[in-house]
Formats: structure tokens, sequence, C-alpha cells
């Protein structure tokens, strides 16, 4: 069988959850597991999840239908809400809450004859990419108020946009913002998203929203990294294959690294048909035995090449780490270019999840 996999640590999952409940002790959190939670397996995060968070939320119907038709019981918020009459029927016969975002969203709802079904609703602040404006919201929270197709009393939410940029000032705006909007109002509240929990106090309220500290990344894209989260997943492989070269030589497509002097290069058995970043550069760090070794020639679909020159104690079958406790996401996804959200969420179907309780 193929060595690559993604290692996930469930123990670490709910050791960062843990986490976030420590920075917030008033607050209840709602887990996000959206998009596979982040590549790392939705059902399985889910489950691990179900007893110690108070909330889980996904972004669409879909992912809620997949959760329930596995068993998942509890409070589950569908991020985007409905798309339409036939989706509130659905949420309220499985029990779902809904995020509404929009005028026409709401009003939708407010014609729903049938059982009710329970409401957040969002905002906008700022982010200006989903959510009631502030001036248009009171008329919409007394309509939600006023129907018999809303339970219980709505959540009023918004998202922050800069929160992962400690220093921005837009942070403290949106808050003032968002608590101006709902001044006089009654009724739970929800603001802080990952970076909103760890790095800004006055966004916590009554729900907050963990998503990608969750899965042991900082939302700030510091490396290494909050040093209490813990990472979740371990993409690892081994190594396939081991040559030497000579100086001059190019190694991969387009020969886009070549050998300055006689190089030694192990092939490890990954690539960006496991999700692993194409776009990554020459010099990314891979940990061969443990030790760094820099990327050498363009990832292929199934393999990369590091260049081990000096290092006599390699061999095929060596143990590779991509990214995970001992080389942070982050640190990667940095070099490539991007964010450690899209790398864990880029993880392909074809890479095995393995999961432990413990790593």
């Amino acid at each position: 069988m193929r060595p690559s996999k993604a290692i996930v640590d469930l123990d670490a999952l709910r050791h960062n959850l843990a986490l976030a409940a420590r920075h917030a002790p008033d607050s209840r959190n709602i887990a996000v597991i959206k998009a596979n939670a982040y590549g790392h397996g939705m059902i399985e995060a889910a489950r691990a999840l179900e007893n110690d968070a108070d909330a889980l939320s996904v972004a669409t119907m879909d992912e809620a239908v997949v959760l329930r038709e596995a068993g998942i019981e509890g409070p589950l918020l569908v991020l985007q809400g409905h798309h339409g009459p036939d989706d509130i029927g659905e949420a309220a016969a499985r029990d779902l809450w809904l995020m509404l975002h929009e005028r026409g969203q709401a009003d939708t709802l407010l014609r729903h004859s049938g059982p009710p079904v329970r409401t957040w609703l969002k905002i906008d602040t700022g982010m200006h990419r989903l959510g009631i404006p502030p001036g248009e919201a009171g008329a919409v929270i007394d309509s939600l108020l006023a129907s018999a197709a809303v339970a219980g009393l709505p959540v009023l939410c918004t998202h922050l946009a800069c929160a992962d940029e400690t220093e921005n000032p837009a942070t403290a705006r949106q808050v003032e913002i968002f608590h101006s909007t709902v001044k006089g109002r009654s009724l739970p509240t929800s603001i802080a998203n990952s970076a909103g929990i760890m790095h800004w106090p006055a966004t916590h309220a009554d729900w907050n929203r963990p998503g990608i500290m969750l899965y042991g990344s900082d939302p700030t894209n510091a490396c290494p990294g909050h040093p209490e989260l813990k990472a979740v997943m371990t993409l690892q492989s081994e190594v396939m294959a081991v040559r030497d070269i000579a100086a001059g030589e190019g190694v991969g497509y387009g020969a886009r690294w070549v050998a300055e002097k006689p190089a030694r290069i192990a092939t490890v058995s990954i690539g960006y048909g496991d999700g692993y970043p194409r776009h990554a550069p020459n010099g990314t760090p891979v940990l061969v035995n443990g030790k760094r070794a820099p990327l050498a020639g363009t990832v292929s679909m199934d393999m990369i090449t590091v260049d081990i020159t000096g290092r006599e104690d390699v061999r095929v079958g060596d143990p590779v780490e991509l990214w995970g406790p001992n080389l942070p996401v982050n640190e990667i996804a940095a070099c490539a270019g991007t964010i450690g959200y899209e790398l864990l969420a880029g993880m392909t179907a074809r890479l095995p999840r393995v999961f432990r309780p413990g790593a």
C-alpha cells in the first residue's frame, strides 16, 4: 500500500476546543466543521466534538444532511442558511439551525408555514460579503420575533474581516457597529471566530465560533504559532527512491532545480494529487527522518523531490513529515504563498485519513 496518509489526532482536536473554552469561559462554543472539517474528516470530527462543543456548524445544507444521516443529533447550524423553501422544510424536519444573511432569505423563512426553525441573523458590520445592513437589521429582527416560523430567540451575529491582524483597528470598529446595532435587544449574540477568541476579548459573546484553531493552526498565520495549540493533522509519507546526481543536472518537471555541486536526491510519495501545494517553491522544508531538508524541483501529481545532500542516513522507506506537530502547516503555507486554511481544506479524497484518539 502507498505510504502517504493524513494522521488525524482526535485528542488534539478536543484539546484545542478546550483551549477555546478557556480563552472565553463565559461563552458557549459552536465548533466549525465545514469543508470536511477543514480537510480532517467531518463525520469523525463531529463525533469527536459533539459531547464537548455546545453546537456544531457547517457551511451548507448538504453538509448538514450528511451529518444527520451519520447519526449526529446535536445542535447544528448551517452558516449559509437556506437556498429556498425546500431547504427550510428540510431544516425543520432535521432540527437544523439556519443562518439568515439577506432580506429576501429572511422573507422566505417568514412565509414558512411548517414547524418552526431556529435561526441566526447575520449583520454586516464591515466584511461586506453577507449580512443585513445595520440600518435594516432592526426591522428584520422585529419580524423574526413576531413570526410563528421562528423557534425561540434568534441569535444575532456578525463576522470579523481582519481579526487575524492583531493591530488592525477594523475589528474594534466592527464590534462598535455591532453593539450599536443590537443595543437594547435582550437576544443572544455571536462575534468571535478563532482569531477573535484568541486575540480580541471584546469579541467574546454568548456564542463563539472556533474554526481553524480547532485544527491546531494559529489564525494569525504565525509560525510556529500559538504554543498551546496542538496540530491535529500530520501529513506523512516515505522516501521511495534515493539517487545521486552530478553538478549541473536538473530535477523534476522543467528542471527548475539544478544541482550546483554533486547532490543526493530523495523522492517522496506525495504530490498535488494528494493536496500538497504544487506551487511550493524550492527550499520549502520537509522533515526526512525528523531532520529538515529542502524541496528540490517542481511538485508533481504523485511525488516530490528533496535535497538530502550530505545525508548518508536516508534510505528507501524512511519516514517523511510534510506538516504536523514538528513542522507547522502555516510555515509550509507561507513558503507556498497561501494560508494554512487552504492547505488543510485542500487535502484530496485520494489521501487516506487515519483517525487516532491520540498521536
